[in-house]
């Protein structure tokens, strides 16, 4: 049977190739040969992306980060992040580059607007996968970086064409994932400003105060690129059928994630295993699946995977070994009764028409 055509709503492709030092146009087995001396890393020789793999997994389409976190020193917040919006800047400006550099050496080409998504697709289809570069649409996941609104004018004549105000913490802009509050007066202006560009606003991270907050005030078009259900895992990191239902009502596509910590409940870091748990990539269709029941249909339910966000095999689920297995999802959900139009839209059809209709 031929490929399903996959959109992942969701990669860290600049994040895990400078700062994990990958280099991604080589195959997952070369990058894992050469992690095997290093342990700065929970997730080395681990890492589950690579372009070969995602052309392996008929994966023409992804949303690719810059992430650049601005922490005050008050803030615990783990992980890298800097200590002034403006070295957040430069850093995106450095991930930034090196996706211009994978562009000129072929291997991704930057989706922009309707006609560059129409072109890629018509590429895509015609010639064998394996010689045309990835498409990637430019999202920023945290916005601290933007430390003015020229600032965002300028990303988004770089192509910048959506942002998550909100990631780990307290933010600039709005609250995320383990902290409370609203957005406030900064995050309200930088709504309106990404309304007046046409911009997209990514729901996940924002805390549930946040959340409601950015709901009431940007009028433009939302999606949440990789958001699981409260129901199913109960943490405010996932979304509540509530919060789910509003997000279908306008629109908004959700993609499924692969971090095991999000697909079963008291998941426990560096104890945890995927198989001991039973965490497979059916838990993930159950995900999938919990939209769909919600909505009534399948038109609001994809993937945005976050496979290569900072976790690798030892943190998603045990059948899956690369990227390139998202192919086993068509199976998955025509055993639950799924049809090929419902298959499609899953796959990648869903964050295609919301595109196209963002765009139009």
């Amino acid at each position: 049977m031929k490929k399903s055509f996959i959109v992942d709503g969701h990669l860290d492709l600049s994040m895990n190739a400078l700062e994990w030092n990958r280099d991604l146009r080589w195959q997952i087995e070369v990058i894992r040969a050469s992690e095997q001396h290093l342990k700065d890393k929970p997730d080395r020789s681990n890492g589950t992306v690579s372009f070969g793999q995602l052309k392996e997994g008929n994966v023409g389409l992804v949303f690719a980060t810059q992430i650049a976190r601005y922490t005050k020193k008050s803030n615990n917040l783990p992980g890298a992040s800097w200590n002034s919006p403006h070295q957040a800047w430069a850093q995106t400006q450095g991930q930034l580059a090196w996706y211009q550099a994978m562009e000129f050496d072929g291997h991704l080409r930057q989706i922009r607007d309707l006609e560059n998504l129409e072109d890629h697709l018509n590429l895509w289809n015609t010639k064998e996968v394996r010689e045309g570069p990835v498409g990637y649409v430019l999202t920023l996941e945290g916005a601290d970086s933007i430390i003015s609104f020229q600032h965002l004018e300028r990303a988004y004549e770089n192509g910048l064409r959506a942002i998550g105000p909100a990631h780990y913490g307290p933010g600039t802009y709005a609250q995320g994932t383990n902290a409370n509050g609203g957005i406030g007066h900064k995050g309200k202006s930088l709504l309106a400003e990404m309304e007046n560009l046409h911009m997209i606003l990514d729901a996940t991270h924002l805390c549930d105060e946040s959340f409601w907050e950015a709901m009431d005030h940007f009028k433009g078009p939302v999606w949440a690129s990789h958001n699981n259900c409260r129901a199913l895992v109960p943490h405010h990191r996932q979304f509540s059928d509530e919060q789910l239902k509003v997000l279908i009502e306008r629109g908004a596509v959700i993609g499924a994630a692969f971090d095991a910590w999000m697909l079963v409940e008291n998941w426990l870091h560096g104890q945890s295993t995927p198989l001991e748990r039973q965490v497979s990539i059916s838990t993930v269709v159950d995900h999938i699946d919990h939209v769909c029941q919600l909505s009534g249909n399948s038109l609001h339910a994809a993937i945005g995977s976050d496979l290569d966000g900072a976790f690798g095999t030892e943190q998603v689920p045990f059948d899956l070994d690369t990227i390139a297995d998202l192919q086993k999802i068509p199976t998955l959900l025509r055993l639950r009764g799924y049809n090929e139009i419902d298959v499609e839209n899953i796959c990648g059809g869903n964050w295609l028409r919301f595109l196209r209709g963002a765009w139009k």
